[in-house]
């Protein structure tokens, strides 16, 4: 039997700041809003002033600074008080090591290196290190024969500056601090060594999240021990499941957690490429909903507007800097650059399992007929040697070419195999070394294969997601997590067809439109759409603004730009520091380990400008006054489409009102929950609040369609699309989900360009309709959206026999 799903979620993030006791006194709210579930970010112990919670430290307990075991007490009872359902975070991939004294299980690990209780618990290549941890913490690379500067005996444990670690039993003997380093189980080395001489996984390239074998049946239980309690004592109804695609088997682990939780509803953070179908087989309702986000933005944009802002993009091109012909050439760049620069060591970690498992000579022995075998040592048939350099530069280029983020053997080795192709297409030299790994990597029981899918992921995240979507800049509301920025726009007819698939195959699953995780929040996009009806007036804008403040850098002026028209109004603070990681991300002009410093002084000079010039602030205020309302009208499109289509819409923190965050941590600022309380209770007292600057449209139709779907079970199980009649009929779009018909507008220039709505109407099945946001009722045989869209672009409709 299905594990009960949520109607709806509200994502709080638990921090030190806002703990599990606020968000115990922030359920009534929540309530209220009309969402079903109270959906939490991580809570187990995390690294100090963690405010996100992925750090985790400590797997048997709820984070002290987030309200411990009794704040989670007291949230869980405010929400079952309510009848609300609780979901919350887990991080089941990785843990946090930068300050190993409260590491427990690294710094037992680092004490008794391969004779510690938890050496099975962490993925260590000993033989690499020579036996220690390497630890890239270091300054400089160590001269032999000289101290290191900074490391001191203290007591039992050695310091380097802040850093602190243990000294192993028997190795106190006397001796300097660099001496008694030496005798340790782990190595302190240059922190820029750690691209390609690391011998631990990582969550992605941060080597403060190193890697946990969850795979393994002891470290399942030790670090699901409080999660396990969760269930047993009914302090929670289901999970969401971080990066599932570093895990050695999903599916394996997915199986785990359904017998832990009974059943429960289970939720993956799984980034679909394309069309790429989940799994079938997991154990899951779905995933957390980066698919369907894509699906609501691009039913917004405007088609028409693509070729002319290719247009603008290519004339930005330079000699030194030419544009990529498509965003799939771009990503073979930069996920090749990934590859070959901070996820180096894992390449080399692939290789190492290639060689040390005989695997390659034996595959390349049958491929050319020979009989070269496991045992074999040097060369196999085909004359390719696994420590050769062409080996690595192989595997880089599988990761490079890999379609999708990961494959689940033997499931998915059509991706592999179409990899193969590419690669060779790009690189025919490496075709020999490819057809000689290729068998290895096949092969779901070789250690190779599996470590090459859980890195394959890790390089299209920071591939794409981390650089390329800060590089492919023509219209940046699509350069957004768990989407395809190749994929300008759909049509309506696509829209709808999607939904169905959804329906069909994950009706529980969750629907997004901002996270945590997102490059930009929600209305921040919805804004920015609006430039794809005007690519003309957007691309003299962009000319004039690069005049008054040039840059010196095409893209990453296309970028901060449209930037600052979509979060705007924006204080001078945020923008400053979402220009620095922007363009450190974009790593074309300044990067984070080689700051260009000259660059990044003009950078700052261009926000700067935003405030200080002018002549930048009319230009800005000249276009922001053609797109702030039709943002505003795509903003409450794209909440009821989310809101009401198939699937368990999330609502992220505050996104009840303007969502206009940037990238994190941006996207993880305090929310004022008493401001948004006094405005529903004015909505809920009569307001009709008009679309402005206040967000209060927004929270009006938030919540009406939240309590709809929470409170009348008997709709949104079905779906049929709507086709409305009439001149502008292009411009809506309409679906009934079982008695509740939703009505969206879509690009609302073009239909203010148009004269309005005009003759176009719906006609509907039922002699009465009432609209639950504004309570009008109009005549459901015919309804004029001349009408019903008068007040409101959007409007949710039920039987006034149902209202």
């Amino acid at each position: 039997m299905p594990a009960p799903a949520p109607k709806s979620t509200y994502r709080v993030q638990i921090t030190p700041s806002f703990t599990l006791d606020d968000a115990a006194a922030t359920a009534d709210y929540i309530h209220d809003l009309g969402a079903d579930w109270l959906y939490f970010s991580p809570l187990l112990k995390a690294e100090k002033g963690s405010d996100h919670g992925y750090d985790v430290v400590d797997h048997s307990l709820v984070d002290p600074d987030r309200g411990g075991a009794a704040g989670l007490d007291e949230a869980v009872a405010a929400a079952r008080a309510l009848g609300l359902g609780v979901l919350i975070d887990i991080v089941p991939n990785h843990v946090g090591v930068a300050t190993p004294t409260i590491s427990g299980w690294w710094w037992d690990l680092l004490k008794n290196g391969r004779s510690s209780a938890f050496a099975s618990y962490f993925d260590v290549d000993w033989s690499f290190g020579g036996g220690k941890v390497r630890i890239p913490v270091l300054g400089s690379a160590p001269v032999a024969g000289e101290e290191i500067e900074g490391l001191e005996i203290v007591g039992d444990e050695l310091h380097y500056y802040d850093n602190v670690y243990p000294i192993a039993p028997g190795t106190e003997a006397p001796g300097s601090p660099t001496e008694v380093l030496a005798r340790q189980h782990y190595e302190l080395m240059d922190w820029r060594r750690a691209d390609d001489k690391l011998n631990y996984r990582r969550f992605f390239a941060v080597n403060s999240l190193a890697g946990i074998r969850v795979e393994e049946q002891v470290v399942f239980d030790d670090s699901h021990v409080e999660i396990a309690r969760w269930f047993r004592e009914g302090l929670a109804d289901g999970l969401r499941i971080d990066h599932p695609d570093g895990l050695r088997d999903p599916e394996v682990y997915l199986e785990r957690l359904a017998t832990l939780t009974s059943n429960g509803y289970v939720l993956v953070e799984k980034i679909l490429e394309g069309r790429e179908p989940l799994p079938s087989s997991w154990a899951t309702a779905g995933t957390t909903g980066y698919d369907a986000l894509a699906d609501f933005d691009r039913v917004l944009v405007d088609p028409a507007g693509q070729a002319a802002l290719d247009a603008l993009d290519e004339a930005s091109a330079t000699a030194d800097r030419p544009v990529p012909s498509s965003f799939e050439s771009l990503i073979h760049t930069t996920k090749r650059g990934i590859a070959d620069g901070i996820l180096r060591s894992e390449v080399l970690r692939i290789q190492r399992d290639l060689a040390a498992s005989g695997a390659l000579d034996g595959a390349a022995g049958a491929l050319a007929g020979g009989a070269a075998g496991p045992g074999a040592s040097g060369p196999g048939a085909s004359g390719i040697d696994a420590h050769d350099d062409s080996v690595a530069d192989a595997i880089a280029e599988l990761l490079t070419c890999f379609p999708v983020y990961r494959s689940y053997l033997p499931l998915g080795l059509n991706q592999l195999e179409a990899a193969a192709a590419l690669s060779v297409s790009h690189r025919p030299e490496l075709a020999a070394s490819i057809e000689a790994i290729l068998p290895a990597l096949s092969d779901a029981s070789n250690e190779a294969a599996r470590r090459f899918q859980q890195t394959s992921g890790m390089v299209m995240a920071k591939g794409v997601e981390d650089t390329a979507f800060y590089r492919y800049n023509r219209l940046t509301s699509l350069n957004e997590v768990g989407a395809d920025p190749g994929e300008f726009a759909v049509d309506v007819a696509e829209f709808h067809r999607r939904q169905v698939m959804r329906l069909r195959n994950y009706p529980n699953a969750m629907t997004t439109l901002s996270t945590h995780d997102t490059k930009r929040g929600e209305d921040t996009r919805a804004r920015i759409s609006v430039i794809s009806e005007l690519p003309a007036e957007w691309a003299s804008t962009l000319q004039q603004l690069r005049t008054l403040a040039p840059l010196g850098d095409a893209q990453l002026e296309n970028l901060l730009w449209q930037a600052v028209i979509g979060a705007w109004p924006a204080s001078r603070e945020r923008l400053h520091a979402y220009a620095e990681k922007a363009s450190r991300e974009a790593g074309d002009s300044t990067g984070w380990l080689d700051v260009n410093e000259a660059f990044e002084e003009k950078m700052h000079a261009l926000i700067d400008s935003v405030f200080d010039s002018p002549a930048v602030a009319d230009v800005l205020s000249a276009f922001i006054s053609k797109v702030e309302q039709p943002g505003w009208s795509n903003s409450l499109s794209l909440k009821l489409l989310q809101l009401t289509a198939p699937g368990s819409p999330d609502v992220y923190q505050g996104s009840e009102l303007w969502e206009t965050s940037l990238v994190d941590p941006d996207n993880r600022r305090p929310v004022d929950y008493a401001k948004r309380r006094a405005l529903l209770a004015s909505i809920d007292g009569g307001l009709r609040p008009a679309i402005d600057q206040t967000g209060a449209a927004k929270l009006l139709v938030t919540s009406r369609a939240l309590r709809l779907k929470r409170d009348r079970p008997g709709f949104f199980q079905g779906y049929r699309p709507l086709v409305a009649s009439g001149s502008a009929s292009a411009h809506v779009v309409a679906f009934d989900r079982d008695s509740a018909v939703t009505v969206a507008t879509r690009l609302p220039v073009g239909l203010a360009a148009a004269g309005g709505w005009g003759d176009t109407c719906l006609d509907l099945d039922v002699d009465r309709v009432v609209d639950v946001i504004t309570g009008r009722s109009f005549d459901g045989s015919r309804v004029m959206l001349s009408e019903l869209l008068d007040e409101y672009p959007v409007a949710l409709l039920v039987p006034a026999t149902e209202a």
